[in-house]
C-alpha cells in the first residue's frame, strides 16, 4: 500500500484526538530533553515583567504600584503572543529535517500532526501563564476579582493563544527554512508594542491609538484588565467598551482563517 493510500485512510482508521495526544507527548519529551531552552522560554516574560513593572513602571505611571495593576494583565497577554515563536521554530525545524515528511507517510490523520503541536504548546502556555502570574504576585500585584472572573480571564488568554498558534503553525510551514522563520518571528514585536499591553492607548497619537485599538492583543489585554483588576474602560474606545466580546471574537476569526490555511500548507509541503 502506498504512502498516499495510507494517508488517505488515516482519518478513517484512527482517532485524530488519540493520535494528537501521542504526538503531544513527543513534543513534551523534547522539552524534557532541553530543559535550558524550556527554562529560558518560561523566564523571558518574567524578565519583561521585571523590566517594565519594576524598573520602568514608576517612570511610566508615576508609581510602580499603579503601573503593576495595569501592566500585569498586559504582560499575561504578551506571554501568549511571545510563545508562538517556539511554535514557528518547531514546525519549521520538523519540516526542514524531513520529520514532517515521515509523519505524512504514517497511517495517521493529517490534522493530528498539527493538532499535536498545538496541544503541546497550549500546555506550555498554561505553565508560562502560571509562572508570570507568580512573578506578578511577588511584585505586589493581586487580582481584585472573584473566582469566576479569574477563570474567565485565563480562559480568554488561552483562547487567544489557541488562535495565535494556528497562525504560528501556518507561518512555520510556509517559512521553509529556519532563517526565514527567524525573520517571521521579528513581526511579533511590532504586534506586541503596537497594542495596549504596556501603555494606555490614550497616551498615543490618535492615528497610532486607532491601530493599537484594533490589535487582537489589545482586546484580550483590556478584557483581562477588566476581569482581574476591575478596571473600568467604559467610554475609552468602542473595543474597550466591548473588550470581552472582542477577546472572544478575534481568536475565533484567527482559527477560522488559519486552520484551513495550515492544513492546506501541510498537504502541499514538499
Amino acid at each position: 500500500m502506498s504512502a498516499t493510500t495510507i494517508e488517505h485512510h488515516g482519518p478513517v482508521t484512527g482517532s485524530i484526538l488519540r493520535e494528537a495526544v501521542i504526538l503531544t507527548g513527543r513534543a513534551m519529551r523534547h522539552w524534557r530533553a532541553r530543559p535550558i531552552t524550556f527554562s529560558i522560554q518560561l523566564l523571558f516574560p518574567v524578565l519583561v515583567m521585571l523590566l517594565m513593572g519594576g524598573l520602568l513602571g514608576g517612570a511610566i505611571a508615576g508609581t510602580t504600584g499603579d503601573y503593576i495593576v495595569f501592566v500585569v494583565p498586559g504582560i499575561l497577554a504578551f506571554t501568549v503572543l511571545s510563545g508562538i515563536e517556539t511554535t514557528i521554530t518547531a514546525v519549521t525545524g520538523d519540516a526542514a529535517k524531513t520529520v514532517t515528511d515521515r509523519f505524512r507517510t504514517l497511517p495517521i490523520a493529517r490534522g493530528s500532526v498539527l493538532l499535536g503541536r498545538v496541544f503541546a504548546d497550549m500546555l506550555t502556555a498554561a505553565v508560562e501563564l502560571a509562572v508570570v502570574t507568580a512573578a506578578g504576585l511577588l511584585l505586589g500585584w493581586s487580582p481584585e476579582a472573584g473566582l469566576v472572573e479569574i477563570v474567565l480571564a485565563y480562559v480568554l488568554l488561552l483562547w487567544l493563544r489557541f488562535g495565535l498558534l494556528w497562525a504560528g503553525v501556518w507561518i512555520g510551514l510556509k517559512a521553509g527554512t529556519p532563517e526565514a522563520a527567524t525573520t517571521a518571528q521579528l513581526a511579533i514585536w511590532p504586534v506586541a508594542f503596537l497594542s495596549t499591553v504596556f501603555v494606555d492607548l490614550r497616551t498615543m497619537p490618535a492615528w497610532l491609538g486607532a491601530a493599537a485599538e484594533w490589535n487582537p492583543l489589545s482586546a484580550t489585554a483590556s478584557a483581562v484588565r477588566e476581569l482581574l483588576s476591575g478596571t473600568d474602560l467604559t467610554g475609552v474606545t468602542f473595543i474597550a467598551d466591548h473588550a470581552v466580546l472582542f477577546a472572544i471574537g478575534w481568536p475565533l476569526a484567527l482559527t477560522a482563517v488559519f486552520i484551513p490555511l495550515a492544513i492546506r500548507a501541510y498537504r502541499r509541503l514538499s
